[in-house]
């Protein structure tokens, strides 16, 4: 218990000044990097054709957003088919088929890498070592990109002071927002994590795979071949990008990803690090920090609820071993070098974050354990994915202040920007996509056995399958392993779920935000909402619990839920 205080304690420590320095990059202000990076970014916006003086409306700024997604998706689709043909491939890896490499493609553009093969048998090192770990850079500062432009049309623009009411503002300028996230916080952040997990003895090599002699000598198999390549490299971006794929198909609970205690301390703080850094950025671009300390309380609770509810969990006996075995904590699919604890405090961390990463098989937690991993995801806004996560927040809160200002009688207001009937309907369909998207898929891949591929029957097996497609539309990319998910059906109805699951809940509040900032500013007063309050915390908190509450309950007592009370009844029985 002492290494998860430890571990939070760091993450939380750390991410603070992490935040401030994140302000500064992305202030528009002179920042002391300038000397350093603007050099480099002068020449990336030359090679574009991007003026970076150029601010964007919501609309220019969405265009530019949902341009540069479609031109890398159809680069990696043509990549991954073509991996054969291309150099980097000293083991001679094959091309993917369509839906593979379509799935792929998708899932790594949508920040997702929800992974429906095996990558160090499936993947040339161009493919991963290049393609992969670009988009795990990239991908997650298009987000954050989207993040810092909503948050300046909150405070109305950057033109804001000029500006006439129902003018279009300026967002700031997608690009520069993107060159920015990427060259001067993804890349140094990385390359510290790297290194130290190089120190640790993550491999990090070019070379091809190594052959080495087995253990025994009396064995049929005299030699095994050891994958190896640049992993330290890819799992620190993995890590701190929310991204999740890692270079191993068990991913860091493979000892070559993951080997010492230290390593894995090290990667679950990178887990979460810029995630907790974007609350503190928040509170220094909107020039309330109090806004900040509020959001941090309201993630910070439902945080610690969900890691004490995954802890106790997984600290219980799992029902499968009675009577066959000594009485302990559950230590199926989890590696003896991590324990129960720190397994679970990763399962809950990085289905909080949108990340994905496992140093534990999900699919072999006990029930409730199930149900906190899929819930973070179904939330997906505490802590949530870099810049989406935070996204996903101030949708909440824009609910919450609906609702708080019609419970107080005043027309729902924020920062001094009335939330009207245009934003309540755009809002709405926020609220209504996962349950649509997730809820049909599920209904219809269960309904047809010849396309399910579960390994399991009963409760557990439709988990698998909701847990799969809860996965890809929170672009989470975890999974309840087991499943037979490299099929056609699976590769493009994830897809499906990949797709709605990033670009409208990005692409809808940067509409909102653009159209708010247009609005004339209310003065505020003694009836003005204070988004500071404890009394508004627990609001939003209460809010964020209903919603997915009256939305998956369910889904839930068809899934973990009945599973549990299913074992809770064999238990009685014996």
């Amino acid at each position: 218990m002492l290494d998860i205080f430890i571990i939070c304690l760091l993450a939380l420590g750390l991410a603070w000044p992490l935040g401030h320095y994140m302000t500064g990059i992305f202030s528009g202000q002179r920042h002391f990097t300038d000397t350093l990076f603007n050099p480099v970014e002068r020449l990336i916006y030359k090679a574009i054709g991007v003026n970076p003086n150029l601010g964007m409306t919501w609309k220019s700024y969405g265009a530019a957003f949902l341009l540069s997604n479609l031109v890398l998706g159809i680069l990696a689709f043509l990549l991954l088919k073509f991996q054969h043909l291309l150099p980097m491939n000293p083991d001679g890896i094959g091309p993917l088929s369509w839906d593979l490499a379509l799935h792929t493609a998708v899932s790594f553009l949508t920040n997702t890498n929800q992974q429906h093969y095996s990558g160090q048998a499936q993947l040339s090192y161009l493919s991963q070592g290049f393609l992969i770990v670009t988009l795990q850079f990239v991908t997650p500062a298009m987000a954050l990109a989207v993040c810092v432009a909503i948050l300046r049309g909150m405070l109305g623009g950057r033109n804001k002071r000029s500006a006439a009411e129902g003018e279009a503002r300026d967002l700031g300028n997608y690009y520069v927002d993107l060159v920015r996230g990427v060259l001067r916080l993804l890349i140094p952040l990385a390359t510290i994590v790297a290194l130290l997990l190089s120190w640790q003895g993550v491999p990090s090599s070019f070379e091809g795979a190594q052959k080495v002699q087995t253990l025994d000598p009396a064995a049929p198999i005299a030699q095994q071949q050891v994958p190896i390549g640049p992993v330290a490299a890819m799992v620190s971006i993995k890590q701190l990008g929310t991204n999740g794929g890692g270079w191993y198909g068990p991913n860091s609970s493979n000892p070559l990803e993951n080997p010492t205690p230290v390593s894995n301390a090290i990667e679950t703080i990178a887990l979460v690090l810029v995630p907790m850094a974007v609350v503190f950025m928040a509170g220094g671009m909107l020039r309330r920090k109090s806004f900040s300390w509020m959001s941090l309380a309201a993630m910070g609770v439902l945080s610690v609820v969900f890691i004490a509810a995954t802890v106790y969990s997984e600290l219980q006996p799992n029902a499968a071993f009675a009577g066959q075995a000594m009485h302990g904590p559950n230590m199926e699919g989890k590696e003896v070098r991590f324990g129960p604890e720190l397994s679970a405090l990763w399962g809950t961390f990085t289905t909080q974050t949108s990340n994905g990463s496992v140093n534990a098989m999900h699919d072999s937690f006990n029930p409730i354990g199930g149900l906190m991993t899929r819930s973070g995801m179904l939330i997906s806004a505490i802590w949530g994915g870099i810049g989406c996560g935070f996204v996903n927040f101030i949708v909440y809160v824009w609910i919450a202040v609906f609702l708080s200002g019609l419970m107080i009688g005043r027309t729902p207001e924020i920062f001094g920007r009335k939330i009207e009937t245009r934003e309540i309907t755009l809002l709405g369909s926020l609220i209504v996509l996962p349950t649509l998207c997730v809820l049909v898929l599920t209904a219809i891949t269960v309904a047809i056995p010849a396309l399910t591929g579960n390994s399991n029957p009963g409760f557990h097996g439709i988990s698998q399958v909701f847990y799969e497609y809860t996965s890809a539309f929170a672009n989470n990319g975890s999974g309840f392993e087991g499943l037979g998910d490299n099929t056609p059906w699976w590769n493009v109805s994830c897809v499906i779920a990949l797709l709605l699951g990033r670009y409208l809940p990005l692409f809808i509040p940067l509409v909102i935000a653009g159209r708010m900032a247009a609005k004339r500013v209310s003065p505020v007063g003694n009836g003005s909402l204070k988004l500071e309050s404890p009394t508004f915390c627990i609001t939003l908190v209460a809010v964020i619990l209903i919603l997915n509450f009256l939305s998956f309950l369910p889904a839930a007592v068809m899934g973990p839920i009945g599973e549990a009370l299913e074992l809770a009844t064999i238990s009685v029985e014996q």
